[in-house]
């Protein structure tokens, strides 16, 4: 963790003198029915809220919630004053067991304490459950204009090794209820599965393809720390059939049309992900409710903040004046790393002018890093732009350690 300390102009600070970049808002719903066994994220089971096929919070959780929501917000308000927001991003959890009368108050007070881009990107999370999917309709009403449904998988089999809630078929039919009701929609699939061959792999991904969604997530499946699967591993697909699911599910999207234009992201053209594109060219965000991180550039430095992340406790601090848990400030030294960690996700990586304009250091702070990224076969550039090689997409983190720091 970077250590908050006041740091002058003169010596390691961040010293802004262009403008600051694009804000975006995220808003964490912590709650699912179900905590799946490969879930690191900050999400938990709302006990006694649904049971399963529920699909909702209870109501007066959910309202409880959102007034924290709200004054968390009005809050963080001095942070970003005059700043406008280009997208908002609902994530969790599970964002669909909100009711729509609940994602509908969250957005009107968006809108009311905050200049919200007349055609903004606001995106929430869904799960295919058939309730949540009952509710499409009054999200779109609400003001969400994109989905973006948790599919994991289409066969029954690997959804219940995943200990998702639903089925293939729920999974289809919800798919069919959102196009009826949105434009915009991504769907997230998960590969490398327990058991999963490459053919069941490739079978996911056409069957997501014959709905036409604009927009696919591509994930591999990690046993990441402090999760049931990484506790108790699942068998799954050695790191060969794994390398040959990933590269065939890619030609297979590239011959739908489908630009992969981010480590796991693929999109028809103009579909692309304009919440998460902000995240990976080094953009700002305010993330308010329960474990939400938030990274915000002033004239003078870059704070990352984390809100407390148990949704009781959360709501407690809240109504003490405090939900920020912790907060650090990016020293010059991290700036390089912070930056690289994210726009290195793009497969076209990005201009030289980004990096100077969101870190205010000159390429020559890196020019090191960069010759020995280049001498590694993981890294290319021209005067128009810096980007990964095919051989720095698959192995991306050891391009990023060239660029992080020796911490001893």
């Amino acid at each position: 963790m970077i250590p908050l300390q006041a740091v002058s102009l003169k010596s390691q600070s961040v010293g802004f003198t262009t403008a600051l970049p694009p804000l975006s808002l995220y808003i964490h719903i912590p709650w699912c029915v179900k905590k799946c066994p490969y879930c690191d994220f900050n999400s938990h089971e709302a006990k006694g809220a649904p049971s399963q096929g529920e699909g909702r919070i209870a109501a007066d959780l959910e309202n409880q919630y959102i007034a924290a929501l709200i004054r968390d917000l009005e809050m963080a308000l001095p942070q970003i004053w005059g700043r406008k927001v280009y997208t908002v991003f609902f994530g969790g959890g599970t964002p669909s067991l909100l009711s729509g009368a609940g994602v509908a108050a969250i957005l009107r007070q968006v809108r009311m304490l905050l200049p919200l881009s007349g055609d903004a990107e606001i995106t929430l999370e869904a799960n295919p459950g058939t309730v949540e999917a009952d509710k499409f309709a009054a999200f779109r009403d609400a003001g969400v204009n994109r989905l973006s449904m948790g599919i994991q998988s289409f066969n029954d089999e690997h959804l219940n090794a995943l200990g998702r809630v639903h089925s293939a078929d729920q999974a289809k039919a919800a798919i069919a209820i959102a196009q009826r009701h949105f434009d915009n929609i991504n769907l997230d699939l998960m590969y490398a599965l327990p058991d999963q061959t490459l053919d069941q792999a490739l079978q996911d991904v056409k069957t997501a393809l014959s709905f036409g969604p604009q927009h696919l997530s591509a994930y591999h499946l990690t046993l990441e720390p402090n999760t049931l699967f990484h506790r108790n591993p699942p068998s799954l697909p050695d790191d060969d059939a794994s390398a040959d699911m990933q590269q065939s599910i890619e030609r297979l999207l590239a011959e739908h049309g489908y630009q992969h234009y981010e480590t796991s992201a693929f999109a028809q053209a103009n579909r692309r992900s304009k919440h998460n594109l902000n995240y990976w060219k080094f953009g700002d965000y305010l993330g308010i409710g329960a474990g939400a991180h938030s990274k915000i550039s002033f004239h003078d430095k870059i704070l990352r903040q984390a809100r407390h992340k148990q949704p009781q406790a959360y709501m407690q601090q809240v109504g003490l004046g405090a939900p920020v848990q912790t907060e650090s400030a990016v020293s010059r030294d991290e700036l390089p790393f912070e930056f690289m960690m994210n726009a290195l996700r793009l497969n076209e990586g990005f201009e030289p002018a980004l990096f100077c304009e969101r870190t205010s250091l000159s390429l020559v702070a890196i020019q090191r890093e960069l010759l020995v990224a280049e001498k590694r076969g993981l890294l290319q550039r021209d005067i128009s732009s810096i980007k990964p090689t095919l051989q720095g997409q698959r192995f991306l983190n050891d391009l990023l350690e060239i660029f992080l720091k020796d911490k001893s």
